[in-house]
């Protein structure tokens, strides 16, 4: 039977491997728009990058709000689901950084620098998504 996760067992799924997010965001017209993203977690934040002209970047701008659902697609089947705003930064330190992180996270360490150097450019956003809710159900198969 399907069991309501905790908000520090729900933290703990998504960074425990990395899983890909995907990303719910809101286009002006109202349409959904649902993207994969790589994140990592700063505190209570989750970070993640996309260039300046992505219609997910288009979109953020217009509504700061996104849903993610981060979920493990094998049984017994797990999901997260953080609603939040997000804030943008440019300052090219920081998002190398998160870049690294990042990159080391989901490529592995050996290609953590490439990545972070191939995205810490001019035009690359680092994102910061405050969660307002996170929610999350483990066992959703009942096994």
């Amino acid at each position: 039977m399907a069991k309501k996760m905790s908000r520090a067992e729900c933290w703990e799924f998504m960074m425990a491997q990395p899983h890909t997010g995907k990303l719910a965001t809101m286009r002006p017209d109202g349409r959904p728009h649902v993207v994969p993203i790589w994140f990592e977690r700063d505190g209570e934040q989750i970070v993640f990058t996309t260039w300046h002209t992505t219609v997910k970047a288009r979109n953020l701008r217009h509504s700061p709000w996104v849903s993610l659902c981060v979920d493990d697609e094998a049984p017994p089947f797990t999901y997260v689901k953080v609603d939040g705003t997000v804030t943008f930064s440019d300052n090219l330190d920081e998002l190398r950084h998160w870049a690294t992180r990042i990159g080391g996270r989901y490529m592995g360490e050996a290609q953590a620098d490439a990545f972070g150097a191939r995205n810490a450019v001019p035009g690359e956003l680092l994102v910061r998504l405050s969660p307002a809710t996170i929610s999350g159900e483990d066992d959703i198969a009942g096994w």
